[in-house]
């Protein structure tokens, strides 16, 4: 297993439980990859992503079997997300689904968008649904369906904005395939999620009432220790980069130690710069799809205040900032008001996201520079006096996978390319899904996949 995130963990995972012998290398001082939580003087900080999706539940299952279940908790009411508009903080409508209304009332009366692009939008239910099956960006599809007010003001800092991406490159049919569904099925996204309205759909109201998300009291790197614990600590070798793999079964890996590994079979866990590199000797072709994956960089900057140094009652759980507001920052999280005990008493610790594709040299700036430009975007919106008590700087260079218009046609060349090289396996953030929940689920399956192949070749070998 090269690659120790939270992809080739869960991986490696699923081959423990299936009592397949493995070795996790991970080039860096710890795993976890994008996941990485600190504490700092009472302070719990998450440096990476922060949270669980409930609606994809394969991470909480798996914290669930790590004996994490009675730990996980959910965000601290009221659940409220906001997004800048006019040097102002709007709230999403209540019962929305990814932005998207779900009843009238909150939606006419939000000061979020304008009366000419509310009416813009609710005249979705009476646009004709597209028949094209190929792929279209983010952009295309929102502006369609709700007009470009929706797409500058929701689409582009919520749907993009999670992803770091440029709203007119992302696609549409792999990152929010429920979306393409509900216009596919019912003709109309408003028409399709009336369903979910919790006062229409009691189940609904019941999933709801402890939020969308969960999160662990230590931050998600209470989920990375429980499973190295799992595999055990001789199973994950941190500080062992991966220079080659040769060999077609039995495979040869040669660490940047000079060490040799054989193995019966081979998963790449890494993100898919690194995996093209690996697959370079090999496989030009294979190299190349994966080399042509986009990333971008970001960087998460940790400030933490005195209550009384921000005016802002902070109810909620943050907002996010559209690119035409330029502010320089992408979003920001008010980690204390979102999760329980993340902030001593009478303090506040907040977090910006800075880059992206929409600032891809941000991580050029130095770390004094990303706290002015964080306290630059803060200050007017909500009243902080004075200076931080601390900040932390976490820089996230080519993390983030860009999922692109016609990304799922270059998966399907990739797995064609795969299966001409029996025994090596893909996984990661770059291929079938950027969230934890999707890594996760991938690298389950990608373990499964793993201890079948071997199954079948001792079988044919004896």
């Amino acid at each position: 297993m090269v690659g120790g995130g939270i992809a080739g963990l869960a991986t490696a995972y699923e081959l423990s439980r299936r009592r397949v012998s493995f070795v996790v290398l991970e080039r860096a001082a710890r795993a976890g990859g994008v996941i990485l939580s600190e504490e700092v003087d009472g302070f719990t900080i998450d440096g990476g992503p922060d949270s669980l999706l409930i609606q994809k539940p394969e991470a909480i299952t798996l914290c669930r079997e790590l004996g994490l279940g009675d730990r996980l908790v959910s965000t601290k009411p009221p659940r409220i997300a906001y997004i800048q508009r006019g040097g102002r903080l709007h709230a999403l409508p209540a019962a929305s689904v990814l932005g998207i209304p779900t009843r009238v009332g909150p939606f006419v009366r939000t000061s979020l968008f304008s009366w000419a692009g509310k009416l813009r939008m609710g005249g979705e239910l009476f646009v004709a649904p597209r028949r094209d099956e190929s792929d279209e960006s983010i952009a295309a599809f929102m502006t369609r369906r709700f007009g470009q007010e929706a797409t500058t003001y929701l689409a582009e800092p919520l749907l993009a904005g999670i992803h770091a991406g440029d709203v007119d490159r992302l696609s549409i049919r792999t990152l929010f395939p429920r979306l393409v569904d509900a216009e596919r099925k019912h003709g109309s996204l408003l028409k399709a999620f009336r369903i979910r309205n919790p006062i229409r759909n009691p189940q609904s109201a019941i999933r709801n009432v402890e939020g969308a998300f969960k999160s662990l009291p230590g931050g998600l790197s209470d989920m990375v220790r429980a499973l190295v614990e799992s595999l055990g600590d001789a199973h994950v070798r941190t500080n062992t980069g991966v220079d080659a793999i040769t060999g077609r079964g039995p495979f040869v890996v040669r660490t940047s130690a000079g060490e040799t590994i054989e193995a019966g079979a081979v998963v790449l866990a890494t993100p898919a710069y690194v995996t093209s590199t690996l697959m370079r000797e090999r496989d030009g072709e294979l190299a190349r799809l994966a080399g042509e994956i986009p990333y971008a960089s970001a960087a998460t900057v940790a400030l933490a205040f005195k209550r009384h140094h921000v005016r802002h009652n902070l109810a909620g759980s943050g907002f996010v900032v559209p690119r035409v507001e330029h502010t320089g920052i992408l979003a920001a999280s008010w980690l204390s008001s979102k999760w329980p005990n993340r902030a001593p008493e009478d303090r506040v610790l907040l977090r910006t996201f800075i880059g992206g594709a929409r600032d891809p040299h941000a991580l050029d700036r130095s770390d004094a520079e990303l706290v002015q430009t964080s306290l630059a975007a803060l200050r007017p919106l909500i009243g902080i006096e004075g200076d931080p008590l601390f900040t932390r700087i976490y820089r996230w260079e080519r993390s983030n996978a860009q999922y692109e218009v016609g990304h799922l046609e270059r998966m399907a060349a990739i797995d064609r390319a795969l299966a001409q090289h029996p025994g090596v396996f893909v996984t990661g953030s770059g291929f079938r899904g950027v969230g934890i929940p999707d890594c996760v689920a991938d690298g389950r399956k990608t373990g499964a996949q793993v201890a079948t192949f071997l199954k079948s070749k001792l079988k044919s070998e004896n």
